[in-house]
């Protein structure tokens, strides 16, 4: 009787692993490529968020920066010769002027009549009435501030209503060395809201 060879036939799992596999490293890639789609890497070799367009550049802005890093740094103390609060009021004034012109919103007589308040500021340092003047200029400000808020950042209104709050925080008939604090708050306030609109893409 002739013997019948069986032949044993391979196992067919490890094409089914090596398949499988396969698959794993080739949805892997795919997945890694969509997540980079919306990175770039700077010169560092970090990835960063590739920022959206939307027709129009945040501004960046030098004179809002210099005012920004001048009310951060909060280095100088308020004396009776009122210098630091003169120079904060004047970069205040350039920075509002300056953001106003990005943004076609016309300030110049505002302006003029904050220069006007900053000025009284400097003179007679043992004038009681500092602090009015002070009141007066931050009040003004504060409206051109959110005149140019309501037209060109309507998303910047919460700022907007702390620089308001801010403003009505300096009291007229207060010494202003007895509230250096409130002084401080209002460019503190004005500073962040301006730094704000510097940041962002203007919606006009």
């Amino acid at each position: 009787m002739a013997e019948i060879k069986i032949e044993k036939k391979s196992p067919v799992w490890p094409w089914i692993l090596l398949i499988l596999a396969i698959i794993g490293i080739l949805i892997y890639l795919f997945a890694s490529d969509d997540d980079q789609d919306d990175m770039r890497e700077d010169t560092t070799g970090e990835y960063i968020e590739e920022p959206v367009s939307s027709g129009q550049e945040a501004m960046n802005n030098a004179t809002v920066v210099d005012y920004v890093s001048f009310v951060d740094s909060d280095q100088e103390n308020m004396d009776l010769s009122h210098e630091y609060t003169n120079e904060a009021l004047a970069k205040l004034i350039n920075a509002t002027d300056a953001m106003a012109s990005e943004v076609g919103y016309d300030v110049e007589a505002d302006m003029q009549e904050v220069k006007q308040l900053a000025e009284k500021i400097t003179q007679e340092p043992f004038e009681t009435t500092h602090a009015n003047s002070i009141k007066e200029a931050a009040t003004k400000l504060e409206g051109v501030l959110q005149n140019i808020q309501q037209d060109a950042f309507p998303n910047l209104s919460g700022s907007t209503d702390a620089v308001r709050n801010a403003a009505e925080g300096i009291d007229p008939e207060e010494l202003t060395l007895n509230q250096k604090e409130d002084v401080k708050n209002f460019f503190r306030e004005s500073a962040e809201l301006l730094e704000q609109m510097n940041t962002n893409q203007p919606q006009i």
